[in-house]
């Protein structure tokens, strides 16, 4: 089955009891069991939801996975990864990642005996030097959030094979639509699926796609006894979301194509960061490994003065200030006060994360009209 046949059936069936085409909402707590023990599949809704099955399901074809695990939030998918480790292993992480992913490894495991390292990926020759006997897990973000680094992913997971490393990719930024990392190597793909998959910036939602049953069966255990589930009506409108993948993803590409065009060519831009141009480090990894380049960009303005860059943010009318991306509508960012606050201003600048870097979130509009907004406000 191919990828845009894949997101309006995969895992979905009309509902049996009445041909709903539509997966229902099963808004249930639990299930009535024939007797103790004896259950057609479903006991306690933390354990087992119909709505979130179908879902789950839906994911796992759409990545060419084993099986698919969702959650309350990117963030608390990403935990449940990290509690596959143990007191004393080392995650290796790309030095250029979301500031919330950031949080979460050096502010909240870090005190249980999980230590982290953030290292730049490009070059992976030095990443197998930083490897070393504690390393269990190696964090990829490809493209990487804001700078939109580009991480050769069947590289980094032929080098982790040889060291029975996990390889886990954040494919947030990409979605399935544009890059499957399990067919490149990796063990786990992470979304936070609040942003492509969803993609009507309502909803907050979290999946892990893992490659093969013993990771699945481990974090499915920790699914159900940590219990960060998202509810059947986020399920729902996600799955609703996905049936439109291909063609918001492909849209807001489009997109992002023509309005990099323009802001390279602008007079107080100095660098323009996206992947489809030929002079980007990364273009062609990114060309070999993904079908599009994407539909996020940042810029970073010639005097390197934050209250330019919030002055921008504040006369856009059609791009919306706001945290998040993904959505069909655009949205305009500033890293360094808004995603990645949460990071040592000395260690967002070495990784060249400025305080006047903006970061763009390209939607479906009319591209002209996005293009007539940003140039009245810069």
């Amino acid at each position: 089955m191919k990828f845009n046949t894949k997101v309006i059936h995969s895992g979905v069936h009309p509902d049996p009891s009445t041909g709903a085409i539509m997966t229902p909402i099963f808004q249930t707590s639990t299930y009535v069991q024939d007797g103790p023990g004896n259950h057609k599949g479903f006991e306690y809704a933390r354990t087992q939801n119909p709505t979130r099955q179908v879902l789950e399901e839906n994911l796992a074809a759409l990545e060419n996975g084993y099986g698919g695990i969702c959650f309350g939030s990117g963030l608390a998918a990403m935990d449940a990864i990290i509690k596959l480790l143990k007191s004393g292993d080392e995650v290796l992480a790309t030095n250029d990642l979301y500031g919330g992913s950031y949080r979460l490894l050096v502010r909240i495991f870090k005190q249980f005996g999980i230590e982290s390292r953030f290292i730049p990926m490009q070059d992976t020759t030095f990443v197998a030097s930083q490897i070393n006997e504690n390393t269990k897990l190696i964090w990829i973000e490809t493209p990487t959030n804001p700078l939109l680094n580009i991480i050769d992913i069947s590289a980094i997971c032929q080098l982790a094979k040889q060291k029975n490393i996990l390889v886990c990719v954040d494919n947030t930024f990409a979605s399935p639509y544009l890059q499957t990392p399990l067919d490149l190597g990796a063990d786990l793909v992470l979304h936070s699926a609040t942003k492509y998959l969803g993609g009507h910036s309502d909803v907050v939602h979290g999946a892990v796609i893992s490659k093969n049953k013993e990771n699945y069966e481990a974090l499915k255990f920790i699914q159900n006894a940590s219990g960060a589930i998202p509810g059947p009506m986020d399920c729902f409108l996600v799955l609703r979301g996905i049936k439109t993948l291909h063609l918001r993803v492909q849209r807001s590409c489009d997109n992002a194509r023509q309005i990099a065009n323009y802001l390279l060519k602008h007079p107080k831009i100095s660098r323009v960061l996206y992947p489809g141009f030929e002079n980007h480090p990364g273009h062609l990894v990114a060309k070999q490994q993904m079908n599009d380049f994407g539909a996020m960009i940042s810029f970073d303005l010639k005097d390197g003065q934050f209250e330019t860059a919030r002055n921008i943010l504040s006369k856009t009318k059609l791009f919306a200030c706001a945290e998040s991306l993904g959505g069909v509508e655009s949205l305009i960012g500033h890293p360094a006060s808004m995603t990645h606050a949460s990071i040592p201003k000395e260690d967002r600048l070495a990784n060249g994360l400025t305080d006047s870097l903006i970061r763009l979130s390209i939607g479906v509009e009319d591209v002209n009209d996005l293009i007539e907004d940003l140039d009245q406000a810069i």
